[in-house]
């Protein structure tokens, strides 16, 4: 009797306890159900819309951020009306989440199409600062260099002593890669430099996560790696093309106008950009571009300030040096004008200025033929004597040559209009330009002058960073009494001694 007394009483407890033992007198209760239900011993609050629990243990805080920002279910009407009667007092209560804004803002800006450049501007940090000072902005710039720089660590980590290379050495011989006598290094503001260190790093991830893992060092993330792996696919192509633009044993005017097609291309190409971080560098790197050089530059919206030319500006020399190229002549620069300039009438235009500055180099050229012996036949070259049948039937070619040109000045058919008439040579890797034109000097004996002189402007300084860094090393302390014809002609000897490579082994 007693026991079901007391089940009886406890019965009426529970029931008691699942109602609410007060006036509910905040809004934040319309969006709860009537009850409460008990779970662990704790009264909790269920949501009307998610069916959520929620503690009311320590007041009705967590109720009201709960409608007012986590639940998913609850319309955006109700929502908004239940932030409209607590606006003033939940001032009180707020506790900022950085997650939570920085999420937000990631939501915005994608939403908004708002380029993540924008945060990199000076004054964006300072005014967030007056608002949260809290709330730390992170750059496109910090994430790239928080990979890199978590890879360039854990590689001095590895050189900074013979023990560790021997430790990563093991690894590597385990995993099946070759062993390394020494780890590269970059130099962090050389983006050249940077490449070949995430070249190699990449070459040797696994054995640099595992070396991480057993040093108990801090290693990239498989995201960070994916961020190092698309930065170093994309600066390869740059990386190619500067080896182009600085090669000094070699031509390289005639190159300017497809390098520049190619790093636009890069730039602009969808297919290149495969990472986020990729797309925000391409911004940077074609904002550089267009500042130096943008022949599609907008119409200035100042009207108090100059408006640029909408023309193409390039270097002229190097637009005659590239029709100096047999392989693209004419053609090229009606390719190239048409890949840069959305206005086809444009296209034509600038090809026309381009060969008419041609056209006036080439009189220039004409009027100091007239004057000067530069511009005469070159001798044949070759080891056969005077009167052998060989010698004797390379002149009458070279007198058939030139009586040949003899007729074409009679029917009125310029050297320049003949150069453009014959087709472009085939493009082929071992295209030799300068071999061209001493091959054709006879027929184009103006053209050729020009092609010695416009194809041996070099696009970059190696080649004189080179020259002075050769006298550096042949005059120094131990050999400091030479006089300036001697040193001349060791550097220029040195120079001439050199031999290709692939042609080792060949008389010269």
């Amino acid at each position: 009797m007693a026991t079901s007394e007391g089940s009886e009483s406890l019965d009426s407890m529970d029931e008691e306890i699942t109602q609410v033992p007060r006036t509910r007198r905040s809004k934040v209760w319309e969006h709860y159900e009537p009850d409460l239900i008990v779970v662990d011993g704790d009264l909790k609050a269920v949501c009307r819309y998610c069916g959520a629990e929620l503690q009311t243990k320590f007041g009705t805080s967590s109720l009201r951020s709960h409608i007012a920002d986590s639940c998913r279910s609850i319309e955006d009407v109700c929502r908004k009306r239940f932030l409209s009667t607590m606006k003033s007092k939940r001032e009180a209560f707020f506790v900022f989440d950085p997650k939570v804004c920085r999420e937000l803002m990631v939501k915005f800006c994608i939403h908004a199409e708002i380029p993540f450049l924008k945060f990199e501007d000076p004054y964006l940090q300072p005014w967030i600062d007056s608002m949260q000072p809290a709330f730390q902005m992170i750059g496109w710039n910090e994430i790239i260099h928080g990979a890199i720089d978590k890879i360039r660590e854990l590689l001095k980590h590895v050189d900074s002593s013979p023990a560790r290379l021997q430790d990563f050495n093991t690894i590597a011989t385990r995993m099946g890669l070759s062993t390394k006598n020494g780890i590269y290094l970059d130099v962090p503001n050389r983006w050249n430099s940077t490449w070949k260190l995430l070249v190699e790093a990449l070459k040797y991830k696994s054995v640099l996560d595992s070396y991480a893992s057993q040093k108990l060092e801090i290693s990239p993330s498989e995201q960070e790696w994916k961020k190092a792996e698309a930065i170093c696919e994309f600066l390869k192509a740059f990386e190619e093309l500067t080896l182009t633009v600085s090669a000094h044993r070699k031509p390289t005017a005639h190159k300017f106008l497809p390098v520049v097609l190619c790093i636009r291309h890069a730039l602009k190409d969808p297919g290149w950009q495969t990472h986020d971080v990729l797309k925000e560098l391409v911004v940077v790197m074609q904002t550089k571009l267009d500042k130096y050089w943008d022949p599609e530059e907008k119409e200035n919206e100042e009207p108090n300030r100059r408006k640029k030319s909408k023309e193409i500006e390039l270097n002229v020399a190097l637009v005659v040096a590239t029709f100096l190229d047999p392989r693209r002549k004419e053609d090229y620069l009606y390719f190239f004008y048409s890949k840069v300039s959305t206005n086809e009438e444009l296209v034509s235009k600038q090809v026309d200025i381009a060969l008419e500055w041609v056209r006036k180099y080439v009189k220039e050229y004409e009027l100091l033929a007239a004057t000067s012996t530069a511009f005469s036949t070159p001798p044949s070259q070759g080891n056969t004597t005077i009167g052998s049948p060989i010698a004797g039937k390379r002149k009458l070619e070279e007198e058939f040559a030139q009586y040949k040109s003899r007729l074409r000045s009679h029917v009125h058919k310029s050297e320049f209009d003949t150069y453009l008439d014959e087709s472009c040579e085939e493009d082929t890797l071992d295209f030799d330009v300068l071999g061209w034109w001493k091959k054709n000097a006879v027929k184009f004996p103006i053209l050729s002058s020009m092609a010695r002189d416009f194809l041996a402007i070099p696009l970059s300084t190696v080649a004189f960073e080179s020259a002075f860094s050769c006298g550096g090393r042949i005059l120094g302390d131990t050999r400091s009494s030479l006089t300036p014809e001697m040193l001349q002609t060791l550097v220029c000897a040195k120079d001439w001694l050199f031999i290709p490579k692939g042609y080792e082994g060949q008389g010269h």
